[in-house]
């Protein structure tokens, strides 16, 4: 008796460290499967008449290019050179005036658009609005709103600009005014960092087709963005989806690759640069 107890025993803690093993044993962390799925370009928008802002901010945007200006904010933000400038987020609801710039845009989406550790808002786009209020002797006035919410505020007159890494569609284009593109982006998957299913894949065709032949799989996305319309298929935007693949919604992309790494999702799709920026974040680069 006492033998079969012993032996039941030394079992039970043999499948015990083996299930340790196992847990310790799986890495931790999240990877950027690195093929661009889509060609994007993005733009300020403001609502669809307002000539005078989306010229004046052309001209600017010209003027800022020229002179150098925004490559510094470029490099800033994305390869970590130059002081970086914080501004405050309005929480209250403020009268868009002739001597004010409301600007709505929707954080986190680094480096475009984030929130530091002071409570400030930090991006691209931020330094930009606030460059281009100075110059014009404006109040800048930022709200930090859901994506979609920028729309149906531009379009109302509650703001007059929406800046947040906007990608730039006929559809859209039919309904609101954009400024001159400043910027080109792309769609990519992150995955968690023991996912070797797309690491033989060398372009956007064998993406898709690992895609396709995915089983049971959840993506998370930000809702309203190209992401969604990529996986879930959108006539408008030319994306066919992928209807094996179900799709998962989230406020940011940051709460998306959250639930990754939680294990609830297999992928995450978003733009380039802030999927580069999530990446490092959770792996502590």
């Amino acid at each position: 008796m006492k033998k079969i107890i012993s032996i039941a025993l030394v079992l039970v803690m043999t499948l015990a460290c083996v299930s340790v093993f196992s847990a310790c044993s799986k890495e931790e962390g999240v990877k950027l499967v690195e093929i661009k799925l889509t060609d994007e370009e993005y733009a300020f928008v403001c609502k669809k008449g307002n000539t005078a802002l989306v010229e004046s901010m052309n001209a600017f945007m010209a003027e800022i290019k020229e002179n150098g200006e925004f490559d510094k904010y470029v490099a800033k933000y994305f390869e970590g050179e130059g002081t970086k400038v914080g501004y405050t987020v309005t929480t209250t609801d403020v009268q868009n005036t002739d001597s004010n710039l409301v600007v709505v845009t929707n954080c986190p989406f680094e480096p475009f658009e984030y929130i530091g550790g002071d409570g400030k808002i930090y991006g691209l786009d931020i330094e930009i609005a606030a460059a281009y209020a100075e110059k014009h002797d404006l109040e800048l006035v930022i709200k930090n709103i859901g994506f979609d919410d920028i729309f149906t505020q531009v379009e109302a007159g509650y703001a007059d600009i929406g800046m947040a890494g906007i990608t730039i569609s006929e559809g859209r284009a039919a309904i609101y005014d954009f400024t001159t593109p400043y910027y080109k982006a792309s769609q990519m998957l992150i995955v968690s960092v023991d996912n070797e299913d797309f690491d033989g894949c060398k372009t956007k065709e064998d993406v898709d087709k690992k895609l396709a032949s995915l089983k049971d799989k959840k993506i998370g996305y930000q809702i309203g963005t190209t992401g969604s319309m990529y996986i879930n298929g959108d006539e408008d935007w030319g994306y066919t989806g992928f209807s094996n693949i179900e799709g998962k919604g989230y406020s940011t992309a940051q709460e998306a690759v959250t639930d990754l790494i939680n294990g609830n999702i297999y992928a995450v799709i978003v733009d380039e640069a802030p999927a580069n920026a999530l990446v490092k974040a959770v792996n502590g680069q």
